[in-house]
């Protein structure tokens, strides 16, 4: 089974959403856009767990709060003191479709939208089944609480008396919202909703140990040997006791290691395990954090192992490094039907296609709204975006603003300058970091205009930076990017010696090792001019290494070519305009 879509109303910070989910999806986007909203509403639908919280939403689950309708707002209006969530499902197996036949539908995979004529073409390949199932969330008057149900959302449509989608119809349905990465603590617990538990539940195991563990544990008497003092001190609080209170009322006090109720056993009972080669052993959330990782996949195995499961994942990355997250995301999509993460890491979107991130955006009305990342056939064509993918497509992916490069020595050189700018005066200048930019390298010229264009069209500010273009090219990256950095020379290399000072590159000249085959070229000692054209070929011999970064990093403002200082405050401008003011992209630069 699949999540194929998702609706939401005035849950939280969203005040309306329709996501539609491939086989397995990671979502990404801004911090507060909505990602964790996102797994929230789908447990609440599907989790079987989820409601039975008390109350199972609170003021806070309402859209900007609003929960509670005045006395004189019209009846129609209802909807909106509501919040509802409604889920599509497909992939269904003959198990659930013979459990809710009475409440399938057809869903037109090509169209992504419901079947509404049901006689009609069900044989297609792309018309399935699937069964709907909506939350519904609203504060009672009568009750002064708020409730919160789960039903077919056919018969809510159909019927004044809607059918209940129960406890048990959620456990066939096999959802798992996993946080057990980030609260390992309750993997290996007996907690209600723990993993151990989840397993037991799946294989439908019920030990019948809580009679005889409790009935052992209430046998057993904590110090009661006299030579420790503890028993005489309650047998004299006992003697105490029934000078005041008849013996009904309550005498012999004792010590027991537990509350004695299955409950307090859930909490308290935990696994434990040998710690290395030593027989010592210790509770397995005293472990390291790989170990407690690794522990976790492995019961994740055991849960999807006899049932197809749609795990939802919020942030695998987690305290857990690189080679682990991609592990981790490989195994949920290997043991899932599907697999829906949020995530802001490169190592974690590296194991989903394009296709399969989805960039989550929110408006300042809560209209969410959601964009696979389908790069263009001229953008998948080019070697970038199959080579070093992480750094030059990932990592865009995350952010808000991207600048594009022309090339690797831009890509280095454009944050290690605003950071430089930055420390030395603060005021004007701050750090492509700090503006939320992220700096990719294009590769070449000819990768900037469709980078661009993809990146625009995910919602993204995009600005270019580039050496001196044709008028052809000028204009088709402008018509793709928001605003276009262009220097006067045709390559980065010579506009940097050109426009910065003598002083600034002797110093530099005489703090590094050269070449035979330069100081063969130029023979010291060296006029301006020559020193110019040295420490240009000198740069050229290194490209790609950030010399140029280093040397810019090394530089006094004044120092620094007036063109950088521009884009660095131009970059500013755009991402953070004064108050009452917007962002004056002119594309003249």
């Amino acid at each position: 089974m699949k999540l194929s879509q998702l609706q939401i109303r005035n849950f939280r910070g969203t005040r309306s959403a329709n996501l539609l989910f491939p086989d397995h999806v990671v979502l990404i986007g801004d911090n507060n856009t909505g990602k964790s909203t996102v797994l929230e509403a789908i447990n609440l639908v599907l989790g079987p767990n989820r409601l039975s919280r008390r109350p199972p939403i609170n003021e806070h689950d309402f859209y900007a709060g609003r929960y509670l309708r005045s006395d004189d707002a019209n009846q129609d209006d209802d909807d909106e003191y509501r919040i509802y969530i409604e889920a599509t499902i497909t992939g269904l197996s003959d198990e659930q479709r013979a459990r809710f036949m009475d409440y399938i539908e057809w869903w037109n995979t090509e169209k992504n939208s419901l079947h509404l004529h049901p006689v009609e073409r069900v044989d297609a390949g792309e018309i399935v089944a699937a069964l709907r199932v909506a939350f519904v969330g609203e504060y009672v008057a009568d009750e002064d609480d708020f409730e919160g149900k789960t039903y077919f959302a056919r018969s809510l449509q159909e019927s004044d008396n809607p059918k209940r989608f129960t406890r048990s119809d959620k456990h066939v349905c096999g959802f798992l919202y996993l946080r057990s990465l980030r609260t390992g603590r309750r993997a290996l617990s007996l907690e209600h909703g723990s993993l151990l538990d989840i397993i037991l539940s799946v294989k439908e195991l019920r030990p019948r140990m809580w009679e005889t563990t409790i009935a052992g544990l209430a046998d057993f008497d904590v110090a009661s040997d006299p030579e420790l003092g503890i028993s005489g001190v309650l047998e004299s609080i006992s003697a105490a006791l029934t000078k005041y209170v008849p013996d009904e009322w309550g005498v012999n006090p004792r010590l027991r290691v537990s509350a004695l109720t299955r409950e307090h056993l859930r909490n308290v009972i935990t696994a434990f395990i040998a710690t290395g080669g030593e027989p010592h052993v210790a509770p397995y959330y005293r472990q390291g954090t790989g170990t407690i990782n690794m522990l976790v996949l492995a019961m994740l195995s055991q849960i999807a192992e006899d049932r197809q499961v749609i795990f939802a994942m919020e942030e695998p990355e987690i305290a857990i490094p690189p080679y682990a997250q991609k592990r981790i995301v490989h195994e949920l999509r290997s043991l899932s039907a599907q697999s829906i993460v949020t995530s802001h890491s490169p190592y974690v979107l590296e194991e989903f296609d394009p296709a399969e991130t989805i960039v989550l955006t929110r408006d300042s009305d809560g209209r969410m709204n959601h964009a696979p990342v389908l790069a263009s056939d001229d953008v998948k064509r080019r070697k970038h975006y199959r080579q070093n993918f992480r750094i030059r497509f990932c990592e865009a992916l995350l952010s808000r603003r991207v600048l594009i490069t022309e090339g690797a020595t831009e890509s280095s050189a454009f944050p290690a300058v605003s950071r430089r700018l930055a420390e030395l005066d603060p005021s004007k200048y701050v750090s492509l970091e700090a503006l939320g930019i992220c700096t990719i390298d294009a590769g070449s010229d000819s990768n900037i205009a469709p980078l661009g264009k993809m990146y625009r069209s995910l919602g993204k500010e995009v600005y270019a930076a580039c050496d001196r273009q044709s008028p052809e090219t000028e204009a088709n990256i402008k018509r793709q990017v928001d605003e276009l950095f262009m220097h006067s020379e045709k390559g980065f290399e010579d506009f940097v010696t050109k426009n910065t000072t003598c002083d600034a590159l002797r110093r530099f000249a005489n703090s590094v090792t050269w070449p035979q085959h330069l100081l063969t070229k130029y023979q010291k000692p060296w006029s301006d001019s020559l020193l110019r054209e040295a420490v240009g070929a000198y740069f050229r011999w290194r490209k790609g290494a950030g010399t140029i970064a280093d040397f810019l990093t090394a530089c006094e403002e004044d120092e620094i070519p007036l063109w950088i200082r521009n884009c660095c405050t131009t970059l500013r401008r755009l991402a953070q305009p004064a108050v009452g003011d917007s962002p004056n992209r002119t594309n003249d630069q």
